[in-house]
């Protein structure tokens, strides 16, 4: 069974202390297709773009067996794109522009090859899109696993707490878990957002790693350490990919096998900050992502 992504595909202008780049491919359902095709054989993309996305673009993601058909094109107009500047720390940043573009008026149209999924990436995307796409499947899948962020939290809650109810994992950050559960440690968090629907929670800690949380169960993975972080841009987006390509491409969706994905996410998103956008995860070797993995398990002795 597949694995449907649905998510932006965007143009970014990145700026970090250590360079400038302006106009690359990003969006949440990029970074998630490349990363979930080094761990499950194929996905379907459901997103949309316009006359602008170049052809190269497209067949890049194809040939990280991303299935484009779902991939909307409108000729006549633009594809979403977004910029923004890193402080030095790089932990923080500021939007310069966001050109919602095709966006505003985007529908997620489910082609019917698409329909019998196994697992369902809902990436950070507006809240009422994620929940028009759940009503369109016809057939729930095994398994439903949600990214958003604090800017849904802020100004579509109602929509967005309906998309929890419905999810099974949920992946946000630490400050998001906070804002959301409105507590003050993230174990605290943890246990409210539990209670809102979803059956697991990951909570992304950044350079610290990642947590997982289910129903008295808990596990921690520290992230890989880096020689230098370049641009984080997408780095929670390759996280998540990595995390249900595993997922779709095992038998058993128990607790274990989701301590797994997190190792394998922790890995792979330890790529993607050594480049600008997707160059890095793009163009990895099979081997060396192995060896992360293995270095994070054995680092905490799984």
């Amino acid at each position: 069974m597949s694995l449907l992504i649905i998510g932006t595909v965007a143009f970014d202008g990145i700026e970090t202390p250590f360079g400038k780049v302006n106009k690359i491919l990003g969006g949440s359902a990029t970074y998630i297709g490349i990363s979930s095709s080094y761990f499950n054989k194929s996905s379907n993309l459901i997103s949309v773009v316009g006359g602008d996305f170049e052809k190269e673009n497209i067949t890049l993601l194809e040939d990280h067996n991303i299935n484009c058909e779902g991939l909307e094109i409108i000729e006549n107009e633009k594809t979403f794109f977004w910029s923004g500047k890193y402080h030095e720390n790089m932990n923080f940043r500021d939007t310069i522009e966001t050109q919602l573009n095709v966006l505003e008026k985007f529908t997620p149209n489910i082609p019917d090859k698409y329909q019998n999924c196994k697992c369902l990436m809902l990436a950070n995307l507006m809240p009422s899109i994620q929940l028009e796409a759940i009503s369109k499947l016809k057939k729930s899948p095994k398994l439903i696993v949600t990214d958003t962020m604090n800017y849904w939290m802020d100004n579509c809650m109602e929509d967005l707490l309906l998309v929890i109810k419905k999810t099974d994992v949920l992946i946000i950050n630490d400050e998001e878990s906070l804002q959301l559960s409105k507590k003050k440690n993230l174990m605290d968090a943890a246990t409210k957002i539990l209670t809102m629907g979803p059956s697991f929670l990951i909570i992304k800690k950044g350079a610290q790693g990642a947590q997982l949380y289910g129903k008295n169960k808990f596990f921690e993975c520290p992230s890989f350490d880096v020689k230098k972080c370049i641009d984080p841009t997408g780095a929670g987006d390759t996280f998540a990919g990595a995390f249900i390509g595993h997922l779709n491409n095992v038998k058993t969706l128990s607790f274990n096998e989701m301590k797994l994905g997190v190792v394998k996410a922790c890995a792979m998103a330890s790529f993607c900050v050594e480049d600008f956008g997707v160059n890095n995860i793009i163009r990895k070797k099979v081997s060396e992502l192995e060896n992360r993995i293995q270095y994070l398990k054995k680092l905490i002795n799984i």
